[in-house]
């Protein structure tokens, strides 16, 4: 180190001597740069050197390297600062003070001075060109044997030295100049009259000969007269011996002042580097002072280092030496007291854990074995646990949305929203006790839930204990309650209704027969409406009772494996003579399913009748059954979409569309659409209703199915 600042200090004199000698800075320029660049080379040498030690113990962890580290970082940090703040003043005043040893304004004054002459000389030109473009529009009018005469003429009147006329090869036409110049012209060079040729003028500074500078202009000579030769015209200046006497003196004097500002740079340079190496000799001292403390702090922290780093291995029974009174014994006492207390404290928790862990799978076992759904709700609003049969009816895997919001949940997953909405409303009512019967609508169809919430008592680690809810999918219950008393209904219907029908058309057309003729005429025809009326109600009664005999026998269907496009278009050819147009849209490949050809064609004549019916005031009747295959969890299901063009399905009727006795029909029993979902269900099937974006009724109908290439 004392080295170093001695090698400095001697090279700071050198510099600060050498400032006033320029000569001597010049010779010593290369010797100082060395011995600083030497200097430089030595510093960084120590500074690599220790930070080589101390990225080892870094890597290898020793104790103490972090802390090494963050000492030699602090005390760089305090060091750069205020030498920064010097080191960037000293720069300036540095600059400042170099640049102040050099009058600018006599710099700039001597650029301004050159500049002003190369203005002059650039007048004086154009000029020059002027006085010559006008001589040569005065020799276009003369006559090619006057022209020696003329051009005489023109030199005296221009003061030009020499004018001499060229023609189109380059040969001297004509030529006059002054007593005592050259006696053979000088002709332009050839890339004067390549730029003639192009049609641009020259004039510049040249050196004809040995006499020195001369304005040489050469311009075109415009003849208007017919069949006469292009010429060039060629003027030599001569420049004023004052002018080019002021030019010499400011070109000699703004060279002088360039050499004498050479050495500026150099002595910035210098000095910029001295300083320099003073920013890293602080530096090195901070980073020297850092491991000195370091080292000094490292040995009783290293202690410490070890038997944390054995805590936090979980080895609580290390016990630290204590070496000393002062601060550090106090805080390895402290460490040792509470190494006593955490090998405690982790027997404690160690038992807890067990005893929790045994409830939890308790817990989940009682929770995974449950048919009902089941989930955790916080008092946030905050999905917390949900059990494998909560996902299944609901049809999501809802574990992957464990933590989301109520709210969330609801615009993932749309279907939702009735049961999500009726927890967060009870929730804002502050009723967490509560049972309801809520209806989920998704693509497989419409399903009910029964749904019960209890209260979650509260807890040291939640605010609030949130609330527990319970359901369970009581849609197929429904659904066969509901089938059930319909089937009752329509068999007491048919047993009551359908035995006295006969016995009532009987005496109708018994007492035309009888009557009929012998009554007169005015009595005859209401004899004849009123029988006919009867006849007729009692054969709608009949195709009533019938129908409610379908929908309540028992399904007799006999499954076999049948195309299903053949059955449908079999079935489409008969409507061909009807108002309705079937227009068919199915993809390939042709699906075969396992069903009842006469129940499949009952469903296909029902749709085709609704459809007719639907579209029955319109001029163009259409209906459009498209099929497309779908892949779910493995299974291959086709689907049939019936699509007519008529006003559609209104709104209060959607949801139960396919219950018995639901129609929008003036004249119907309601039961088509209620047979065609049971023999949908006969066939394990799925069937759902909707309205397209155009307010079209459309009914989708989706079957378990095979590629009829498969089976083949």
């Amino acid at each position: 180190m004392l080295l170093l600042f001695a090698i400095l200090l001697v090279s700071l004199s050198l510099m600060s001597d050498a400032t006033h000698n320029s000569e001597r800075f010049g010779k010593l320029y290369s010797w100082l740069l060395l011995l600083n660049a030497l200097g430089l080379v030595v510093l960084i040498g120590l500074i690599g050197s220790n930070l080589y030690w101390l990225v080892s113990q870094y890597r290898a962890r020793a104790p103490g390297a972090k802390l090494t580290s963050r000492l030699v970082f602090t005390f760089v940090i305090l060091a750069v600062v205020p030498v920064a703040v010097v080191y960037y003043f000293s720069l300036q005043f540095l600059q400042e003070g170099i640049d102040s040893w050099f009058d600018v304004q006599v710099e700039e004054a001597l650029d301004d001075a050159l500049e002003l002459s190369r203005s002059a000389l650039d007048v004086r030109l154009n000029e020059l060109l002027k006085l010559t473009e006008r001589v040569a529009d005065e020799l276009a009018e003369v006559s090619p044997a006057l022209l020696p005469i003329g051009l005489y003429d023109k030199r005296v009147q221009s003061g030009a030295v020499e004018l001499t006329l060229l023609g189109m090869d380059g040969r001297i036409v004509a030529s006059s100049s002054v007593e005592g110049t050259n006696v053979v012209p000088q002709r332009p060079p050839d890339k004067i009259l390549l730029s003639l040729g192009q049609g641009r003028s020259y004039v510049g500074l040249d050196a004809i000969g040995e006499s020195g500078l001369y304005v040489r202009a050469v311009v075109p000579v415009l003849n208007s007269k017919p069949g006469s030769e292009p010429l060039t015209l060629q003027a030599v200046y001569q420049v004023p011996e004052r002018l080019g006497m002021l030019a010499d003196q400011i070109e000699e004097q703004v060279i002088r002042y360039r050499k004498l500002a050479y050495l500026r740079k150099p002595l910035k340079y210098s000095y910029i580097l001295t300083l320099s190496l003073v920013l890293v000799l602080s530096l090195l001292s901070a980073v020297w002072a850092a491991f000195y403390a370091a080292r000094r702090l490292v040995e009783p922290i290293g202690i410490l280092a070890e038997g944390t780093r054995a805590v936090a291995e979980g080895d609580y029974s290390k016990r630290l030496p204590v070496t000393s009174s002062d601060e550090l014994g106090f805080l390895v006492r402290s460490f040792n007291d509470m190494t006593r207390r955490l090998s405690r404290a982790r027997d404690q928790a160690h038992s807890s854990q067990q005893e929790v862990e045994g409830q939890r799978a308790y817990l989940e076992t009682v929770l995974g074995s449950l048919s009902s759904g089941v989930m955790t709700i916080g008092s946030n609003g905050e999905l917390r646990t949900v059990n494998e049969a909560a996902c299944q009816i609901l049809g999501i895997d809802l574990s992957r949305e464990l933590g989301s919001d109520l709210g969330e949940l609801s615009l993932r997953h749309s279907f939702l929203e009735p049961l999500l909405s009726l927890v967060e409303m009870r929730h804002i009512e502050h009723q967490l006790d509560w049972q309801e019967q809520v209806v989920l609508s998704d693509s497989s169809g419409r399903r009910v839930l029964m749904c019960r919430s209890t209260a979650l008592p509260a807890s040291d680690d939640v605010s609030g204990g949130g609330q527990v809810l319970v359901f369970d999918d009581v849609t197929d219950l429904i659904r066969a309650q509901r089938d059930a008393a319909w089937g009752d209904v329509a068999r007491r219907l048919a047993h009551e209704i359908k035995n006295p029908l006969t016995p009532i058309q009987l005496s109708a057309e018994r007492l035309r027969r009888k009557y009929l003729n012998t009554m007169p005429p005015e009595q005859a025809e209401v004899l004849d409406r009123a029988t006919r009326t009867i006849v007729q109600q009692v054969e709608t009664l009949k195709e009533m009772v019938n129908a409610f005999s379908d929908y309540a026998r028992a399904p007799r269907s006999q499954l076999q494996p049948l195309n299903l496009y053949e059955l449908l278009r079999d079935v489409a050819d008969l409507y061909k003579g009807s108002p309705l147009r079937i227009r068919l849209e199915l993809i390939e490949p042709e699906p075969v399913i396992n069903g009842d050809a006469g129940r499949l064609r009952q469903l296909l004549h029902n749709l085709f009748k609704n459809a007719q019916e639907a579209v029955r005031d319109r001029e163009r009747g259409e209906l459009v059954v498209r099929s497309r295959w779908i892949l779910e969890t493995g299974e291959r299901y086709i689907s049939l979409s019936f699509e007519d063009n008529g006003s559609g399905f209104a709104d209060e009727v959607l949801g139960r569309l396919f219950e018995p006795y639901v129609t929008t029909k003036t004249r119907g029993t309601g039961l088509g659409l209620a047979i065609v979902k049971k023999i949908v269900e006969e066939h394990n099937g799925q069937i759902r209703a909707q309205n397209t974006e155009d307010h079209h009724a459309c009914i989708e109908v989706r079957f378990r199915a095979e590629v009829q290439s498969a089976l083949t």
